[in-house]
């Protein structure tokens, strides 16, 4: 892994992400190594080089602070291009000075990760005002996790932080996307009612955004049933139940785009 400090001349940008005023992303790159990320195609970075490489944005708390002084107040995402709590995150601590500054200033906050580190950061978390904690699960096979997203944290990780951040009374929710191409109508059930029995009141979804460079990438790690995400129908089908069993069960839900 090729770790390199870097400063940045900007640390929010604006958002055009539903929900989100602001985009803040403390990483350029992100270790994960998730197959199907889309992140490549946005920066226009060499697919082959994705999941080698970390920038760290070393000064972004302190550029951070003096645009909060002088921004109207909004929702920060944080992040839309990497993972805020990425195993480097553990290292350097940038997500954490960040936060300590939104506090601060009152900015509500929206983390969106796939990492268990993100339980380090309840003693701000409780301090805010507006947060929530959003996780990132495609799937609760772990083995079909490992081979899509090899260097994330586990399912039960991600499901024991959440609802250890639930328990606490502080926003959290899953981002149940993109849809694993191996899950099927049945199971839907099953996979609701465990984010249910973590602590989730809210879902949103999304299907596998399949450019050329993502489908071939998904062919060549040998993931099953791609063919049939190429198109609509499967995803509509998928949706449409998760959307009815999340009624049944009073989980709200909804789509990401």
């Amino acid at each position: 892994m090729k770790i390199r400090e870097i400063k940045c001349k900007t640390a929010l940008s604006k958002s055009n992400l539903p929900g989100l005023d602001y985009s803040l992303n403390p990483y350029r790159g992100c270790e994960h190594k998730c197959v199907y990320c889309y992140v490549p195609n946005v920066l226009r970075i060499n697919r082959d080089e994705w999941g080698n490489f970390v920038d760290v944005k070393k000064n972004i708390p302190v550029v951070l602070a003096k645009e909060l002084r002088i921004k109207k107040p909004g929702v920060v995402g944080m992040s839309t291009v990497t993972d805020p709590y990425q195993p480097i995150e553990e290292k350097y601590k940038i997500t954490r000075f960040c936060l300590e500054q939104l506090l601060i200033h009152d900015f509500p906050a929206h983390i969106q990760t796939k990492s268990d580190l993100v339980i380090r950061d309840i003693d701000l978390f409780s301090k805010f005002s507006d947060i929530e904690v959003m996780f990132s699960i495609g799937t609760i096979n772990d083995e079909e996790r490992q081979t899509l997203e090899p260097n994330s944290a586990s399912v039960d990780q991600r499901l024991n932080a959440m609802e250890k951040i639930s328990n606490l009374g502080i926003k959290t929710s899953v981002f149940f996307g993109p849809i694993y191409p191996t899950i099927k109508r049945e199971d839907i059930k099953d996979i609701i009612q465990t984010f249910k029995e973590y602590g989730v009141k809210e879902i949103m979804i999304d299907k596998f955004n399949l450019k050329k460079e993502i489908y071939d990438n998904l062919k060549k790690h040998g993931i099953g049933n791609v063919e049939k995400i190429k198109y609509g129908l499967y995803y509509n089908q998928i949706s449409e139940e998760i959307f009815n069993i999340c009624k049944e069960k009073k989980v709200k839900a909804s789509s990401a785009f």
